[in-house]
């Protein structure tokens, strides 16, 4: 039954300020690896396990958030995430060596992977079932913003204090929220309650999933699969997914429910989910890189760039839903969405080392823009046949297929800069001989330009050579970027003919006796 009235946007606010706690937190830690990294003494190969652990347990969970909340009641099992998220994040704060803030960050990722599935759950079974579009959109505030300002928070805090600061923020609006849940949301039926559980289910989930996140997190970084343990952990993935789904449809008490599978907008949308989640976290993954690799911005400056991105995708978001709630079709919207998300890549694609903040607002703009477009119209496409208890299985399951795409973005995105660097570097060394009079003047230059500074002519002729190789390599970099706007964009667009073949339909209808 819908909330009228106050109480309908007060468990709103709810539900998105807890799922925005989590997303914020998927890429806040990134900007202050550094500082943890100095302050704690570690090497950055053991401080990237801050990050990878959160996403692997965050992983972990999302299929499972729906038979949890089932089990234990949705409103029980979202405070007991928001509480379990707040101390944890505590924890954090209060680590005083990287074991203990790794293994509390396993647990933040515990708690947040119970947030997402289970808000939008909440917010769907809030509004009337002809408003489901607009509480779609709604949600899409935080699951698309929250990555995107995630590094612009991290910055500013990082600039008036220190990194324990990122985990404390979090506490208060963990207290609000919490108190909130408890206050104003309505209790659910527990449906599992006293069923069988399936604990081979859940140990082969936890296996096939968090041997693939694992994968996905550090392939590159350990050489893929030139490194035997990723090598154990691919095939752990693979065996444990083949039988986890065999489980799954052989048990009478499923903790993932593969039956809703049937549906195929269902099923397609979670392949559109997948490319939303490449292209989201990908977008996301490179820009940041580009902006500091190569042109020198700080961490703070390139999250003010991504910031009114994020503002123009939370203005957009309610109209998205208001343009669904009056029959435009879905597919339309997530198409225009797509392709401009394609003009985003080709844009930033010509970017040069001479780029500066103003040539990015626009392309910025335009994405933001384009993930409105593409995160409501392709959840509400995704869900539109689902009913009842269906509805937070299959919320679990695009919420898992979305950050899984963001992983395999990541991972991919990671692996095309390293190997394309290579390539360009090797063709552009080419050029680079006496031969060349582009070569010759450009070295000249610079010799002439250090002897002028004092330096004899071996100590210039040594520098010159130095400043020619850094040329060479920022060049081989711009172009590599470059290589991989190209690619997330292409993914994209290639992807348009998948939204046709989901079901046209005019409302997304949420029954009544949805729970």
């Amino acid at each position: 039954m819908a909330e009228k009235g106050l109480k309908k946007w007060i468990i709103t606010f709810t539900v998105i300020t807890a799922s925005l706690l989590e997303l914020i937190d998927t890429t806040i830690v990134n900007v202050a690896i550094p500082q943890i990294q100095g302050n704690l003494g570690a090497t950055l190969e053991d401080v990237a396990w801050l990050s990878t652990g959160y996403a692997v347990a965050n992983v972990i969970v999302l299929p499972m958030s729906g038979w949890l909340g089932s089990r234990f009641g949705r409103k029980n099992y979202f405070l007991f995430s928001i509480i379990l998220f707040t101390i944890a994040s505590f924890l954090c704060g209060n680590a005083t060596n990287l074991e203990e803030l790794i293994a509390f960050r396993i647990l933040q990722g515990l708690a947040g992977g119970g947030l997402i599935s289970t808000a939008q759950a909440i917010l769907i079974e809030t509004w009337p079932r002809e408003d489901v579009g607009i509480a779609t959109a709604l949600f899409g505030l935080g699951a698309v913003v929250g990555p995107t300002v995630g590094p612009t928070i991290g910055g500013y805090l990082l600039e008036i204090s220190s990194w324990p600061l990122i985990f404390y923020v979090n506490i208060p609006v963990g207290i609000l929220a919490a108190y909130c849940t408890y206050t104003f949301v309505r209790e659910t039926p527990k449906d599992g309650k006293g069923m069988p559980v399936d604990w081979w289910g859940i140990l082969l989930l936890a296996v096939a999933v968090g041997s693939l996140q694992t994968v996905l997190e550090k392939g590159e970084s350990e050489d893929w699969f030139a490194t035997p343990y990723i090598v154990a952990l691919a095939v752990a993935s693979v065996l444990g997914l083949i039988l986890f789904i065999w489980r799954e449809l052989s048990t009478d008490h499923p903790i993932v429910n593969f039956k809703i599978m049937r549906h195929r907008s269902f099923s397609v949308g979670m392949f559109t989910s997948f490319i939303l989640g490449f292209g989201l976290y990908g977008s996301v993954f490179v820009f940041p890189i580009f902006c500091q690799n190569l042109l020198g911005f700080s961490p703070l400056q390139t999250g003010e760039l991504l910031f009114p991105g994020g503002l123009c995708t939370i203005v957009m978001m309610p109209f998205i839903g208001i343009m669904l709630k009056k029959n435009i079709p879905a597919q339309f919207m997530a198409t225009i969405g797509m392709f401009l998300f394609f003009v985003f890549c080709s844009m930033l694609s010509r970017s040069t080392l001479q780029s500066g903040p103003n040539d990015f607002f626009f392309p910025l703009m335009i994405r933001g823009v384009g993930m409105a477009l593409l995160f409501v119209p392709l959840t509400t496409l995704a869900i539109q046949d689902l009913k009842g208890a269906e509805i937070g299985q299959g919320a679990g399951l695009n919420n898992m297929m979305r950050q899984l795409g963001g992983s395999f973005g990541i991972a991919a995105l990671t692996t095309l800069i390293h190997v394309r660097q290579g390539f360009h570097r090797s063709n552009l060394l080419v050029n680079v001989n006496e031969y060349n009079p582009a070569f010759t003047d450009r070295f000249n230059a610079f010799l002439n330009n250090f002897m002028a500074k004092g330096y004899s002519y071996l100590d210039a002729k040594a520098l010159a050579i130095k400043a020619i190789d850094g040329t060479v390599t920022k060049q081989s970099l711009l172009l590599t970027y470059s290589d991989a706007y190209w690619v997330a964009g292409l993914i994209l667009l290639c992807s348009i003919p998948l939204l046709y073949l989901q079901k046209f339909k005019k409302n997304v209808e949420v029954p009544a006796d949805l729970h």
